[in-house]
């Protein structure tokens, strides 16, 4: 096993990988029968992802990654839960990943179906559909209300508004609900980066970090 690297150098890592992804030029990195043999007896990822389910979000290809690189946990909407959690805790906890990405996307069908059911007319949705968007509609009802005009909420919502708004309560939210992960980050052992993916651009945009990494982006993803 080579030198831990830092929640810094792994970021960069990504960032680059997913430059030359954005640029149709990937290096498939770490992908051949050797690293497959490595890996048949343990697993060090530099790095755990949290991500949607989506089926555009595939880790690996975005940041240009090989095998036993990412630790990688999706569900729809990419919604904290306690089984998530636990994922990400072994991963910070057993795995020593130092760095979490939390990654989110454009045109989230999760956040579009959170949007429609605030709607007055909005049909009654299975049962398990609307326990997974829930936990999306309070990023609604703020977008909402930071967008009302004289105390009458907007008859729309902007979707990826609220899809980064819901990104920054997951980021948040982890770190409330995880004794151990937010110990980590306040050690500097570990850091997380909420990103949002650009389906057109095929861009990982940082929107918020919290921990030892550094990224001149998320400045412009706050405006």
């Amino acid at each position: 096993m080579s030198e831990r690297m830092t929640p810094r150098q792994v970021w960069q890592q990504m960032v680059e990988g997913n430059q030359r992804f954005i640029a149709g030029a990937p290096a498939h990195p770490r992908q051949d029968v050797e690293r497959r043999t490595e890996l048949a007896s343990s697993q060090h990822p530099t790095a755990a992802l949290f991500g949607c389910s989506d089926s555009r979000l595939a880790a690996e290809i975005i940041f240009d990654e090989g095998l036993g690189d990412l630790f990688v946990v999706r569900n729809a909407g990419q919604v904290i839960s306690d089984s998530v959690i636990g994922s990400l805790e072994y991963a910070v906890g057993v795995l020593e990943v130092p760095l979490i990405v939390v990654l989110a996307h454009d045109a989230c069908g999760a956040v579009g179906a959170a949007i429609d059911s605030t709607g007055l007319d909005a049909p009654t949705l299975p049962a398990y559909i609307w326990r997974q968007i829930a936990p999306i509609v309070p990023a609604v009802r703020r977008v909402q209300r930071a967008s009302a005009v004289d105390g009458r909420l907007p008859e729309h919502v902007d979707p990826e508004q609220v899809g980064r708004e819901h990104l920054r309560h997951t980021v948040a939210e982890l770190l409330r609900a995880s004794e151990l992960i937010s110990e980590a980050v306040a050690e500097g052992r570990t850091a997380v980066v909420g990103a949002n993916y650009r389906l057109d651009e095929g861009e990982a945009f940082p929107v918020v970090i919290v921990g030892d990494v550094v990224d001149d982006r998320v400045e412009t993803a706050r405006r």
